[in-house]
């Protein structure tokens, strides 16, 4: 499932991927909105995965893998975060993939730990971090209450601006006609999931979504003050990634629109799906 070691940028990007695909594959299966022949079943270890295939008979999980593998065109040039919403009206549930990459663009570690990327990781270890990932995932999304009947499905790819060619959209993908932050209709929390960091990449998730939805989120994952109303500025932010200076550290990044943390010239590019599925779509 995973490869058998991690010793060079390409090994970690085949793993990187494969989290992507697996954690929203997860997703869409925990959340009950394609029927089973959309999935195959694989292993780790003693956790049984069910992964996204391309199902001619589900146009709704035809769309969502065309959206995976524009994802893994923009990981391979290093220039994207990953968001995944549902919404219908507001937003619902926003699983956020936060991708870092050591060698090529070291200007995104602007406030996080450099510490984060461990020289030497050995190859259970990381296996161990997917893993428990993983884990994390499926028990937070048993533990989350049903989706509304009229909820729709998108995904929002965020750039590194210093990196990323104006003109760049991974296949599938457009400039995203929306500006202007996400807005929970309700009490939002975030829940963090975990993260796995391979010496070349770091992946972090993490999942917000209406506090009243959470059932019996573990409280060790819920973190504080978070607005309802997000940016695509903040979020991108990594304010949860310093917890050693938690009380120092202004949330302000997630309550203030694009123009106001960075100015207008310095605007995120942002892309959304050329087509969202259909709703019914199973």
């Amino acid at each position: 499932l995973f490869p058998e070691s991690i010793t060079t940028e390409q090994q970690s990007l085949v793993l990187v991927k494969r989290l992507l695909a697996i954690s929203m594959s997860c997703i869409t299966y925990m959340r009950g909105l394609f029927p089973e022949s959309s999935y195959g079943t694989r292993y780790l270890d003693d956790l049984c995965l069910k992964i996204l295939r391309e199902d001619k008979s589900c146009l709704g999980s035809l769309q969502i893998v065309k959206w995976i593998q524009g994802c893994f065109d923009a990981l391979e040039k290093q220039y994207v975060s990953v968001f995944f919403t549902f919404f219908n009206g507001t937003v619902t549930e926003m699983y956020q993939f936060k991708f870092k990459y050591k060698k090529k663009v070291p200007q995104m570690d602007i406030s996080s730990n450099h510490r984060e990327f461990v020289a030497g990781l050995c190859s259970r270890d990381v296996k161990q971090a997917s893993r428990l990932l993983l884990r994390t995932l499926y028990l937070l999304l048993q533990d989350l209450g049903p989706l509304p009947n009229d909820i729709t499905l998108s995904m929002k790819l965020l750039y590194y601006n210093d990196v990323t060619p104006k003109d760049y959209q991974p296949p599938g993908f457009k400039e995203d006609g929306s500006p202007g932050g996400l807005l929970f209709a309700g009490d939002p929390i975030n829940l963090r999931v975990g993260s796995v960091s391979t010496g070349f990449h770091l992946l972090k998730m993490r999942v917000t979504t209406e506090k009243k939805r959470v059932r019996k989120a573990d409280i060790n994952l819920i973190q504080k003050n978070c607005p309802t109303e997000i940016s695509h500025q903040g979020l991108d932010c990594e304010e949860e990634e310093e917890e050693e200076e938690e009380m120092k550290i202004n949330l302000l990044n997630l309550a203030f629109s694009q123009e106001e943390v960075v100015g207008p010239k310095k605007k995120r590019k942002v892309s959304e799906p050329e087509k969202l599925p259909l709703n019914g779509w199973k």
